[in-house]
């Protein structure tokens, strides 16, 4: 079993005492009782160990480690020897490079500690840690052998800032190949999925804070967010592994939906948010990374800005299978990895936003056949919109602000859709006149408006263009679903349209994902219900 352990900075009695009794609330297993800043404290620091609601490891972590601590060596010294002659608690946590400098701190630690040449009758395990909040320790390995080596270590605790994916995947093989109890943590956004994924590989335990403002180290998550959002009780050496893979992916909802939607059914596997840098050889090779790690039972992800091309182009490389809507769009948000490793990539955000349109205008797909769409947009969401409507015979006007860039892309997709028979025509047109469109529908498939986008308060065209006048029967589709009304929504509200928001399209593509990857029959309306229900609880980043 690996633990989830809360880490609280101790300021004083009364707080520290109530956030120790929250954690153990929350579902937490071990307290770490950090006392960098009340050292002096004796009395405080026995009373909290002894009567602590849960086990608990003493950390008094110095300054050149991340701590506060920056008191007198001997006096830190003497404070954890007493702690563990005295008060007992599981665990003590002290710095390698601190143990193996001081002499008198390895003898005072040894009388204090469980350890085979102990004679007394002792609780408290040594932990032995190493810590670099700059990158990975240039000598890790190394480090890692001294602490197995000494005798006095029961505990092996090794933690770094991950610069990319690839680090978890080390710090999972450390935790394999471990001859002794260990803790490997990778910190950062990159790091999350080695505190998530630590019992997969069998680590002691991964620490978690009792709220996001409260992390001891970055990248922590909350003891809610472990157990409820990632269903880490559920997760086990087969459990296997989804992301969703972008940059960045911070805004994303997906962890919440399709982690419900997991605990739904009863499924073995946890989806996680999955940071790559945005160029193709940094997605290359950590899907290659990812891939070659058999114990990983990498299964699939969604991919979002900018990757959704470098899929398409990764899956074929290797002679994988791409579904009809990725091959036409020249783009695709899904990856199905077969558990014989065959490789699938798909589109289901073509699928999904015909699929929404036509809902909101209470229309079946095929009804929408004769309507004009304007598409803002040559990123993958406007390949996907392009693509579904033009397959539908729809008329899809492409709105670029570079209308060279416009018109290559309606020659490449009107190519690719050229064996459909029934394909609507495909145009490009410039930005300013998507304002004056007679469209039935109009997409804006760009990241303008998102949060955290390139221009969360503007809109997708230019303001030179003037108000659009847009007839009252014309529906505005956004793709952004954070924030849920976006400027360009506010308009077209303004001006009294019909809209449609980004989540219907996220739950729509979202679902097709799940069935792709789960074989489930889960009904829509379901999983609609779920995805709703889950955005509302357990934010996971």
């Amino acid at each position: 079993m690996t633990f989830i352990c809360v880490s609280i900075f101790v300021e004083e009695a009364a707080s520290a005492w109530a956030d120790g009794e929250a954690a153990r609330a929350a579902g937490a297993d071990l307290i770490e009782w950090r006392i960098d800043s009340v050292a002096e404290d004796v009395a405080l620091i026995e009373r909290l160990v002894k009567d602590s609601p849960l086990p608990c490891i003493v950390t008094c972590r110095g300054r050149d480690e991340g701590g506060e601590y920056d008191g007198d060596e001997q006096q830190r010294v003497a404070l954890l020897e007493r702690i563990g002659l005295h008060a007992r608690p599981r665990y003590i946590d002290v710095e390698l490079s601190a143990f193996e400098r001081s002499a008198n701190l390895r003898q005072k630690l040894k009388l204090a500690i469980r350890h085979p040449e102990q004679w007394r009758e002792l609780d408290s395990t040594l932990i032995l840690s190493s810590h670099d909040f700059a990158g990975r320790q240039t000598d890790l390995l190394r480090r890692i052998e001294r602490m197995a080596r000494e005798s006095a270590c029961g505990v092996i605790k090794i933690a770094w800032m991950a610069r990319s994916l690839r680090d978890n995947l080390e710090a999972f093989e450390i935790l394999r190949a471990r001859h002794k109890p260990t803790i490997a943590l990778c910190m950062g956004p990159m790091g999350l999925m080695s505190r998530v994924l630590a019992p997969k590989f069998g680590g002691l335990l991964t620490f978690a804070s009792l709220r996001s403002t409260s992390a001891t180290a970055p990248g922590q998550p909350t003891v809610e967010q472990l157990v409820k959002g990632y269903r880490f009780r559920r997760i086990n050496a087969e459990t296997g592994v989804y992301g969703v893979i972008g940059w960045p992916v911070e805004h994303s909802r997906s962890p919440a939906i399709h982690n419900a939607a997991f605990e739904r059914i009863n499924f073995n596997g946890v989806y996680l948010p999955l940071p790559v840098a945005p160029d193709e050889i940094a997605f290359r090779t950590t899907l290659d990374a990812m891939l070659a790690d058999e114990s990983l039972a990498f299964r699939g992800a969604s991919i979002t800005i900018p990757h959704k091309t470098h899929l398409l182009d990764f899956v074929r490389r290797r002679g994988g299978w791409i579904d009809d809507a990725a091959q036409a769009s020249g783009a695709a948000n899904t990856l199905v990895v077969r558990e014989d490793g065959r490789l699938e990539a798909r589109n289901t955000d073509v699928i999904g936003i015909v699929e929404s349109v036509a809902h909101a205008l209470h229309l079946a797909s095929a009804d929408l056949r004769d309507h004009r769409v304007a598409v803002i947009g040559a990123g993958g969401m406007a390949r996907a919109a392009i693509t579904g409507f033009a397959r539908l015979g729809c008329t899809v006007l492409i709105h670029h602000r570079d209308f060279d860039k416009a018109r290559r892309l309606a020659d490449v997709l009107t190519a690719n859709l050229s064996r459909h028979e029934g394909s609507g025509r495909i145009v490009a047109s410039r930005i300013e006149k998507v304002c004056a469109s007679c469209s039935h529908v109009v997409i804006n498939a760009t990241p303008v408006g998102m949060v955290d986008g390139p221009d969360p308060s503007g809109l997708p065209f230019p303001r030179a263009a003037g108000a659009p006048v847009w007839s009252r029967s014309t529906l505005v589709v956004e793709s952004v679903y954070a924030p849920p009304i976006t400027p360009l929504l506010a308009l077209a509200r303004q001006l009294g349209l019909k809209t449609l928001g980004g989540l219907d399209l996220l739950r729509r593509q979202a679902f097709h994902q799940f069935r792709a990857w789960t074989g489930h029959d889960l009904a829509f309306e379901d999983f609609e219900a779920l995805a709703a229900n889950a955005e509302g609880q357990v934010p996971l980043m």
